[in-house]
């Protein structure tokens, strides 16, 4: 498959999502957070080697989280392999300049061979807003001006362009230029409406942040973005899904392995939230055939993810694989899995059957 190409609901393809989760804790220091790093180099580097589509690193600003800087960390990966495309998860681009995210990508797709892509979010925490001095009150408008901005400037073409929030464009010509054509560029969106017609305004694919309940639910979304594309008269685009899992041996093993470090994790979110500590009847609840973690064994997973690709007509499936104190040796056996086992199953059976 070439780079520029994307997958379909019937050869579609498969990624996996990291965020630098430190091991350790949030409060483990400077070594744990730049072994974190290492160890997604090092996750990486597998993903490639197992033959697995794309990898993608989030960016955060949080104590429990090593990645801030993900142009960087892929910009390592990018000199340590081959095949896999390197893009974020996400970047947050409410508090960054559409300009300045153009270049890194552009930068980074030159160094890896046309490998680069980018997802674009208003991210789930807002901590980068008060650190590089943006105002929360603006958040709606700083999203749909930047996004507007960058979807301009992928066109390729010299940039015109004016808001309310950065200096306005004129004639702008933005370096480096790309070999292949844009980068390609997602939009995630975790459950606004909103958002949904907005990448398809702009042209640009969806990236559905399935996280909790059902991934069936997001079936109105879908639906919602096709519509749109066809009221915008644009040709119909890919929707890819990012979901945490975690792959093992078989269904027990994976979820003790993730039990903790999920429910974990989520606790500390929760104590900002206002979440209900999860207990694990609860987190069971979700690796049934419509809940939303894929874990469990090789044929379990493949199951449940090709009944998502179905049901939501996915023309890609990310897996978050990494999540909070969960040992890097569990996540590269989870990445092992995935690429040997998991994805050849999906794509068995996403075969149509000739039978009858």
């Amino acid at each position: 498959m070439s780079r520029r190409t994307y997958g379909t609901p019937e050869q579609p393809t498969f990624g996996l999502d990291t965020f630098g989760d430190i091991a350790e804790g949030p409060d483990a220091g400077a070594e744990a957070a730049a072994r974190a790093l290492r160890e997604v180099v090092a996750e990486a580097e597998l993903a490639d080697r197992v033959g697995i589509d794309h990898f993608s690193v989030g960016e955060h600003h949080r104590s429990e989280y090593a990645i801030t800087a993900p142009e960087v960390v892929l910009g390592t990966i990018a000199g340590r392999t081959e095949n896999i495309t390197l893009g974020t998860a996400v970047t947050v681009l409410s508090s960054d300049d559409p300009v300045r995210v153009y270049e890194r990508f552009a930068t980074l797709d030159a160094l890896s061979e046309g490998r680069a892509e980018i997802t674009v979010g208003r991210g789930s925490f807002t901590e980068s807003f008060p650190l590089f001095g943006f105002d929360l009150a603006d958040y709606e408008v700083l999203f749909e001006e930047r996004l507007d901005l960058l979807a301009n400037i992928l066109r390729g073409e010299p940039v015109t362009w004016e808001g309310t929030t950065r200096a306005a464009l004129t004639d702008q010509t933005l370096y480096p230029p790309t070999v292949d054509g844009p980068i390609p560029t997602w939009v995630g969106v975790g459950g606004s409406p909103e958002s949904v017609v907005r990448a398809a305004h702009h042209g640009l694919p969806l990236m559905l942040a399935v996280i909790g309940g059902s991934p069936d639910r997001f079936e109105p979304f879908t639906d919602l973005y096709r519509r749109a594309l066809a009221q915008f008269d644009t040709p119909e685009l890919p929707i890819g899904m990012h979901s945490p899992g975690h792959i093992a041996v078989d269904d027990a093993t994976a979820a003790d392995e993730h039990f903790r470090p999920h429910r974990d994790a989520f606790a500390r979110i929760g104590r900002e939230r206002g979440w209900s500590p999860m207990s694990r009847s609860e987190y069971d609840g979700q690796l049934g055939e419509r809940g939303a973690l894929f874990v469990g064994g090789p044929e379990t997973v493949a199951r449940k993810i090709a009944r998502a690709i179905r049901v939501l007509g996915l023309s890609r499936f990310d897996l978050k694989y990494a999540v909070g104190s969960l040992p890097h040796d569990q996540r590269m056996e989870s990445i092992r899995l995935y690429g040997e086992e998991v994805i050849p199953r999906v794509r068995e059976l996403l075969v149509p059957s000739t039978v009858g």
